[in-house]
């Protein structure tokens, strides 16, 4: 985009009640102080955007005179294609044009946007106003049409190991998320890390702790079968015996049994046997007859008869009891347990070496595993450090490519868009040197001069191309001539206001 200014009328602007400026490809403007210079050069800038040349607020009452209206329009030529805007003030309020027809401020104003960026346009229209933004917007005026470097440009310039390393993870993840997923992973594995030296410092402890076992695994598990063996061959021989014991404990119960059923019977026959035959009823106390009491004696000898032939019998059984628990032998297996409780005694220290033996080599297999998860645990932790120390070299990396094409933009000016912080990352920043000095301690006309470049390199960089206003130019001498239509303001002492330009 093009942008050319034609034509400028004031109506009681400030200190000019009527006055046309004719703009030519070069427009100078002379005189001594105080005849309205400032006033014309401001005027654009007024009527685009409503400030003063540096963005400020701006009144634009008559200063010595009395007026109802102000009225500032502008004619420019657009892409060849010619816009006449108006910005004026009527009792305190703002009036707008746009091409001579009233309109209102979100019609003018969405006209003014589309010649472009309120930031861009004015650092380009005054070379001291891209100096008058924060750092951040002025960093963001240049670098918006600055593209960053490819990663695989970026990673040609680190060493191979870094470059590999990024290369691979870039085909999967952003470098930012990189750094989230390392960073994290860090702060974990140093948590993790020093818990596993704690718990392989604590199993080695462990492990000098317990007793050590000379004798071979094998030789002390041989050892053991033997006595295994016997216990086992000691052991079958009291399962036998007991097995033998009970035959003979059973017999011998039931012997007992037998007799104490015997002895119950002895206590029986005394009161059978002195049983008095009653010759009365015992219910009714009648006197029996003679037929009776023949039947209740004959009852009496028949349980007698009974008692005797039960009795008899309970003595042959306990008599073939007898006979059979005589035939029985009984084996004593105490004798036979202590033997046993001795063979299994002699294993015991065995046990314990085998035991010990165990438990040590357990205890080593943990250390060996403790020690080789601190070994992963560091191996991930250093990767992950790697890893990031790679991305603050892409970064730094990066950034110096970064600063190369934008310094290749320049001429005259040095840029710096990086600052290092004291743990090594960079940090944005932008400031502008010329020969050394920054910005601030400039001369004025030095800082006009870096206005200009600046102002070009916007214009070649957006393919915007507005006029340029150069305020105080008696400050200074020369300059490089810009490629854009250019409008100067100088002092000139004793000299009324001229304004002169050339096509």
């Amino acid at each position: 985009m093009n942008i050319i200014f034609k034509q400028l009328v004031l109506k009681n602007f400030k200190s000019h009640q009527d006055i046309t400026v004719n703009f030519g490809e070069r427009t100078d403007i002379t005189g001594d102080n105080a005849v309205g210079k400032s006033t014309i050069v401001e005027a654009p800038c007024y009527v685009l955007y409503g400030t003063d040349v540096l963005g400020g607020k701006l009144d634009p009452t008559p200063i010595t005179y009395d007026a109802d209206e102000t009225l500032v329009s502008l004619l420019l030529n657009v892409d060849g294609k010619d816009l006449l805007l108006g910005r004026g003030l009527k009792k305190g309020k703002t009036s707008y044009y746009i091409n001579e027809v009233p309109s209102k401020a979100g019609e003018f104003n969405e006209v003014v946007e589309q010649l472009g960026d309120k930031e861009l346009l004015m650092s380009q229209l005054v070379p001291n106003y891209f100096f008058t933004l924060h750092w951040e917007k002025q960093r963001a005026l240049v670098m918006q049409y600055v593209s960053a470097p490819a990663n695989k440009e970026v990673l040609k310039k680190l060493p191979d190991l870094q470059s590999e390393k990024l290369g691979a993870l870039l085909k999967k993840h952003s470098l930012s998320d990189i750094e989230k997923i390392h960073r994290e992973n860090k702060t974990k594995m140093d948590k993790a890390y020093i818990a596993a030296q704690s718990r392989t410092k604590t199993l080695k402890e462990q492990l000098d702790q317990l007793p050590k076992v000379n004798t071979p695994l094998e030789s002390l598990k041989a050892e053991l079968a033997q006595v295994d063996k016997q216990v086992r061959e000691k052991e079958a021989l009291l399962d036998s015996a007991v097995e033998k014991n009970q035959e003979y404990y059973s017999v011998l119960n039931k012997s007992k049994a037998i007799q104490d059923q015997i002895a119950m019977s002895k206590e029986r026959w005394p009161f059978l046997k002195n049983e008095v035959i009653e010759d009365t009823c015992r219910t009714c106390k009648q006197p029996l007859d003679e037929k009776s009491v023949e039947a209740v004696k004959a009852d009496k000898e028949k349980r007698i008869a009974e008692y005797k032939e039960g009795h008899s019998a309970l003595i042959k059984q306990r008599n073939e009891l007898k006979e059979k628990l005589a035939e029985l032998d009984f084996i004593d297996v105490s004798e036979l347990r202590e033997e046993i409780r001795a063979i299994d005694e002699k294993g015991q220290p065995l046990r314990e070496a085998i035991n010990a033996y165990s438990q040590f080599t357990r205890l080593q297999e943990q250390v060996a595993e403790a020690e080789k998860t601190e070994q992963e645990t560091l191996n991930s932790l250093n990767d992950s450090i790697f890893i990031i120390d790679s991305i603050k070299a892409f970064k730094a990396k990066e950034a110096e490519l970064l600063a190369e094409k934008v310094q290749a933009l320049f001429d005259s000016l040095s840029i710096r868009l990086f600052e290092e912080q004291k743990n090594g990352e960079l940090k944005n920043t932008f400031e502008i040197e010329k020969d050394g000095k920054p910005y601030r301690k400039l001369s004025t006309a030095e800082k006009i001069r870096c206005g200009l470049e600046l102002g070009q390199v916007l214009s070649k960089q957006s393919n915007i191309t507005v006029p340029i206003i150069i305020d105080n130019a008696e400050s200074i001498t020369s300059f490089k001539k810009p490629n854009a239509q250019l409008i100067t303001s100088t002092v000139v002492k004793g000299s009324e206001l001229i304004i002169s330009n050339e096509e």
